[in-house]
């Protein structure tokens, strides 16, 4: 019997070789997206943080080499993208969502089509879902069930993207005109969108800073836009609110003619929200020592606030009589009321006697509203204190606060209405990322008297 281990190290990915043992087995099993892979008869751990590291210590002396390969050495089962028999490939992408290549299969196609946002990409080829690693156990569960390999690859972002110009880059560094500003504010515009549009509409002038504005001509336009995708490799929404400040000038500043300019604007991905348990969630505000950030981060997620919202509250908006939280002129230049729980209103109380705020809820050093920097900055803090290994953002805790309402069984109209959206689509999306109750729920079959 073959007693010896061995681990290849090819690109993101370690071939173990290792003799059936039931405890060896188990640890492997242990990694996130470790598999077994009946192509090449080993099992597949994901390189990246400290998994190479892990191994090692874990097979000491029983390791017998660990070889370092090209992914050109690797066989085609494991190398080529393309769609290969019996086999069925998950990509996760940098923007959350995940690409499956596989040949053509009922079982599979069908479990796809009951994952929200699930899109055919005609151009590549292949499906597309959001990533979810409850998605992901699933596809697992039929690939095994139909006797297929499983393979799974984690793309990292770019590295080699263009880094945007900033004044030390560009003699004479151009500011945002301040027509534009004015336009802006004379419309009516939020104070995030004003912030948007004059950051994206300073890196159009100045990366055509040899050229008046009113030289710059559609076709310039249009190259810059592509530029940004190409080059820079921004988001699909940094992208779309390029084009909409570009546009603004234009078209409201300048008062010239409505173009679209010959350049797909396009869709933003279709992603799932990350969530946080209730476990989580107090983790969090149990590291956060600060009184101030600690009330601030309870607002929010007791609240379902966005980041925007909490910081400009004032102090008149907390009603502690009716336990309600005034939000005024959102999103959408809407007002709305939200709920005010008891222990958020007990330690607003500690926060309001030690702090006293004057106008603002939350005042900035200055005396005007917490910026939303800061607000980021103690989350992030906060998140790497308690350990949590998710992408957790502030906004993060708006999306647990309705997932944790949704759990409770409070009616999606009610919760939409605490989120102020306009669309019960929208808040739909929360019945995606719960499986809670889902062991209570008795199948039709399991009813009938056969």
């Amino acid at each position: 019997m073959d007693t010896t281990i061995t681990i290849e190290v090819v690109g993101k990915r370690l071939f173990v070789q290792m003799p059936k043992n039931a405890a060896d087995i188990q640890y492997i099993r242990s990694f996130t997206y470790a598999y077994w892979d009946r192509g090449t008869f080993r099992w597949i751990v994901p390189n990246y943080k400290r998994n190479l590291e892990l191994l090692k210590t874990y097979f000491g002396e029983r390791l017998t080499a660990v070889v370092y390969a090209t992914p050109a050495t690797v066989s085609p089962i494991t190398d080529n993208r393309g769609v290969r028999p019996e086999t069925l490939l998950a990509i996760k992408k940098p923007s959350g969502r995940m690409c499956l290549l596989f040949p053509r299969n009922p079982e599979v196609e069908s479990l796809i089509h009951t994952f929200p946002y699930y899109q055919w990409d005609s151009q590549n080829k292949w499906w597309s879902i959001p990533f979810h690693e409850d998605y992901l156990e699933q596809l697992k569960i039929v690939v095994e069930r139909i006797e297929w390999s499983f393979l799974f690859e984690e793309e990292s972002a770019d590295q080699d993207r263009v880094k945007r110009l900033t004044a030390s880059d560009v003699q004479d560094y151009r500011r945002c005109p301040d027509a534009f500003i004015m336009k802006l504010k004379e419309l009516r515009y939020s104070e995030r969108t004003l912030v948007a549009y004059k950051s994206c509409f300073e890196e159009f002038i100045n990366y055509y800073h040899d050229f008046e504005i009113d030289q710059i001509d559609e076709t310039m336009i249009v190259n810059f836009l592509r530029y940004l995708v190409t080059e820079r490799k921004v988001s699909i929404s940094y992208q779309n609110q390029s084009i909409n400040a570009i546009k603004f000038y234009f078209e409201h500043v300048l008062r010239g003619q409505r173009k679209v300019y010959q350049i797909d604007r396009p869709q933003a991905d279709k992603l799932l929200p990350v969530v946080l348990s209730e476990e989580e969630v107090a983790a969090i505000l149990n590291a956060t020592p600060n009184l101030k950030h600690k009330a601030i981060l309870m607002t929010i997620y007791s609240a379902g606030l966005r980041v925007g919202e909490a910081v400009r509250l004032r102090i008149n908006d907390i009603d502690s009589k009716r336990m309600q939280i005034r939000v005024v002129q959102s999103k959408g230049r809407k007002d709305r009321y939200t709920l005010l729980s008891k222990t958020t209103l007990e330690i607003l109380r500690s926060y309001f006697l030690a702090y006293h705020p004057k106008q603002w809820l939350f005042e900035g050093p200055d005396g005007g509203p917490y910026s939303d920097r800061s607000i980021q900055s103690i989350m992030r803090s906060s998140v790497k204190r308690a350990g949590i290994k998710k992408a957790a953002t502030v906004h993060t805790l708006r999306h647990s606060f309705a997932t944790h309402l949704l759990e409770q069984g409070v009616d999606i109209r009610y919760i939409q209405t605490l989120l102020g959206h306009a669309s019960t689509t929208t808040t739909e999306i929360y019945t995606h990322v719960t499986t809670k109750g889902f062991d209570q729920i008795v199948s039709p079959l399991d009813r009938l008297e056969l």
